[in-house]
């Protein structure tokens, strides 16, 4: 039983270190200040990270349901990691004034953000099992 709690706390530690290590390099790759956004009361904002949050946490469930080793979780959720800075990047460059639709609190483009952000770290969750 020891042995059941001991994995089990390894394995949440380690997805709140990863998810922990994903917001901060997400927040420092975005062209805006999500932190300030949010704190400020856009809502916009709010949904674009939340969404990326969510769509990275997901992975990092997947990737504790499907591997018995904590560093094959840890390198799915790496490459996760990558993969949904890649989808940032990849939606700031096709949605062209995107950052400043988000700095004006524009909510359906946070909306879409974040949509795009949690379909993507849907289907990267699906991957693993």
């Amino acid at each position: 039983m020891l042995m059941y709690v001991a994995n089990y706390v390894i394995y949440l530690l380690s997805g709140v270190l990863l998810l922990g290590v994903f917001f901060v390099i997400y927040t420092r790759t975005t062209p805006f200040d999500e932190i300030a956004q949010v704190r400020a009361g856009n809502t916009a904002a709010a949904l674009t990270l939340s969404g990326a949050l969510i769509g990275f946490s997901l992975t990092v469930a997947s990737g504790i349901l499907h591997n018995s080793a904590l560093i094959g979780f840890v390198a799915w959720s790496a490459g996760a990691m990558l993969v949904q800075l890649a989808a940032y990047a990849v939606c700031s460059r096709l949605l062209p004034g995107a950052k400043e639709q988000i700095e004006a609190g524009n909510v359906a483009m946070g909306g879409l953000l974040g949509a795009i952000s949690l379909t993507v770290g849907a289907i990267n969750a699906a991957c693993l099992s």
